[in-house]
């Protein structure tokens, strides 16, 4: 069951950053279904900045431009774990053992738009993570991911803009099979990642609705030589998981916003090989429930703060985060 959980924690980081670009609106279709007048066309723009700050995932940048956003996010996972432990000849004991995981992720997003349909990113993050139960604790580089979004269809006023994205997940945090899980913790998967997607996103003054499905492929870890429960680990079969997200954005004024989404994702079975044989895991399921706030705190730049909660035993307790946009001389194109 420990191996279960450490596998499911750098899973669920990663759907949650796939399920983060779920909850972003297109500022291209914004800007054709927002009705203007020629004496407001300030506070159009102002309105478009507000879905773009909330909704990021459907913002596609300009051929050359580029922006920085830094992100500060919080999740809490408490459960017991049940570890079955060979303790001789064909005798097996069974430990429980109580955590409280708190896990502070310092975030930077760096954007470039290759195209004006296809935009590059790349996530750095920054992990530390405590055990408060064990009194554990943990500080390092997590898990490297790197996207493309693309935008294959002009926006139209009145239809419904779809952006494809596919990403590539990088196992550079401390992986869970390459610690001793009685003394240390992960801040990362330990696999490589595939993820393909398709977002959706539909304006209705002063709402845009949005939605997203996403499947990602994880890669099988080999020659772990790992001992877990008394037995020696050597290949884990992560399995593959599938995600959807759906919610809306309201403009409340164009300085303010609100946006609400549901997120959603199931891991299929994994797979355990010990050198004595193989063990197969159960799949699980994460659902979460997330509110967000968007303020403007200067004509250029929008702090956006969410706050969340699980509702599946396989999802965090809470979750809580902030996010905005880093101004840096000589990033934005000439």
């Amino acid at each position: 069951m420990r191996v279960l959980r450490c596998v499911w924690l750098a899973m669920l980081t990663a759907l949650v950053s796939t399920a983060a670009l779920a909850e972003q609106a297109s500022v291209e279709q914004a800007r054709d279904a927002l009705s203007k007048q020629d004496d407001d066309a300030d506070s159009a723009k102002a309105l478009e900045e507000v879905f773009q700050a909330a909704e990021k995932s459907y913002t596609l940048l300009k051929k050359g431009e580029r922006t920085l956003t830094y992100g500060f996010d919080y999740s809490l996972l408490r459960d017991t774990v049940i570890e079955t432990v060979r303790t001789g000849d064909n005798v097996f004991s069974v430990v429980g053992q109580s955590e409280a995981q708190h896990t502070f992720t310092n975030s930077f997003t760096f954007d470039y738009g290759v195209w004006d349909n296809l935009t590059f990113s790349m996530r750095l993050p920054l992990v530390a993570k405590y055990d408060t139960e064990r009194d554990l604790d943990a500080y390092s580089l997590g898990d490297i991911s790197a996207s493309l979004r693309w935008q294959p269809w002009n926006a139209a006023r009145g239809k419904p803009v779809t952006t494809l994205y596919a990403s590539l997940g990088l196992p550079t945090g401390d992986s869970p099979y390459d610690i001793n899980t009685r003394t240390d913790l992960s801040t990362g998967s330990g696999a490589y990642s595939l993820g393909f997607g398709a977002n959706m996103s539909y304006v209705i003054d002063p709402v845009v609705l949005f939605g997203s499905l996403g499947y990602t492929y994880n890669l099988p870890i080999k020659g772990i030589s790992q001992v877990r429960g008394g037995r020696l680990l050597e290949e884990v079969d992560p399995g593959s998981s599938f995600s959807l997200s759906m919610g809306f954005a309201y403009a409340l004024s164009y300085d303010v916003s609100l946006a609400t989404s549901y997120q959603m994702s199931h891991s299929l079975k994994p797979t355990f090989s010990f050198a004595d044989g193989e063990l197969e895991g159960r799949g699980q399921t994460s659902a979460v429930m997330n509110f967000s706030l968007g303020l403007r705190t200067s004509p250029d730049h929008i702090v956006n703060v969410n706050a969340g909660f699980g509702m599946t035993e396989d999802s965090p307790d809470v979750l809580l985060g902030i996010s905005m946009p880093l101004d840096i001389k000589g990033l934005k194109a000439q």
